[in-house]
């Protein structure tokens, strides 16, 4: 197996179980709590879950962003960049970036303090709910986009 193989390989595991777990964060855990739990202690739950997550994700975003890297520096495909044709490229750089932003600097740095001591927990929690199935939302159409244009699509 070459390296090229073995990056896309890469790329394909990590963002199963990057967006995978996306989809049960927003499609299972959510409801489970907002159904299970009164409105003043949701997001203090959903926090506990989840940090069990947020490590895990850290993960495969980082392999998910160096294998495409790597995909794109090895089989020199930057000017894909450079055309509407193909606009999956850029979504796929667009969500990894959303993403990472929320992972390494958004979560740590302030949006965990922040919510600890929210004033409104329940509208924290229903942002929280629209954020993760907007983000889906994106995620699943980047996806489609990038398996249908890589196989000739579009």
């Amino acid at each position: 197996m070459d390296d090229f193989t073995l990056a896309r390989v890469i790329h394909v595991l990590a963002v199963v179980l990057w967006i995978g777990g996306v989809a049960f964060v927003t499609l299972a855990l959510i409801p489970a709590i907002r159904d299970g739990h009164p409105p003043g202690q949701r997001l203090a739950q959903f926090h506990r879950v989840e940090a069990r997550f947020s490590g895990q994700a850290r993960i495969w975003v980082a392999l998910t962003g160096a294998s495409g890297l790597w995909m794109l520096w090895r089989g020199q495909i930057w000017d894909r960049f450079t055309t509407p044709d193909f606009w999956w490229m850029h979504a796929m750089v667009a969500v990894w970036l959303v993403f990472a932003a929320m992972l390494y600097v958004i979560e740590p740095l302030a949006l965990h303090r922040r919510m600890a001591r929210s004033a409104t927990p329940e509208r924290d929690f229903a942002r929280l709910e629209a954020l993760h199935r907007l983000l889906l939302a994106a995620s699943l159409i980047t996806i489609a986009g990038a398996v249908g244009g890589a196989h000739g699509l579009f």
